[in-house]
């Protein structure tokens, strides 16, 4: 995984629970729930499928404490192991939470590929 991901547009309607898939299984550490993260990761809008965040943009990984993210992240990253990619769809109430919270993503589902590089 040395290369941005790209995030294909999916049809239908947002899931409305969160959804994961693992596109590359990691075969190094598990993440675990609390623990923190060294990521890499793409974020689009589920609705238009544009891009509103990357950490690859940046040049540089993101390192977090799982409690520090949004619920989707924390329910989601879990039992990754470093090496994958995973894939997670995330409902509102998972991500920045209802329409009018105040967050410019507020009320929006939000699609995620992360690549897990390292925790600790």
């Amino acid at each position: 995984m040395t290369s941005k991901p790209e995030v294909d547009f999916i049809e239908g309607p947002a899931p409305t629970e969160l959804q994961i898939k693992d596109i590359t299984v990691g075969d190094g550490a598990e993440a675990v729930p609390g623990g923190v993260v060294d990521i890499h990761y793409v974020g689009v809008e589920f609705d238009t499928g544009e891009q509103f965040d990357a950490s690859w943009d940046r040049g540089q990984s993101a390192k977090f404490p799982l409690p520090h993210l949004i619920a989707g992240w924390q329910e989601g990253v879990p039992g990754m192991k470093v090496g994958g990619r995973r894939q997670l769809i995330c409902p509102p109430e998972l991500a920045y939470g209802p329409a009018g919270g105040g967050h410019r993503l507020s009320g929006k589902t939000l699609i995620f590929i992360i690549d897990l590089l390292d925790v600790g």
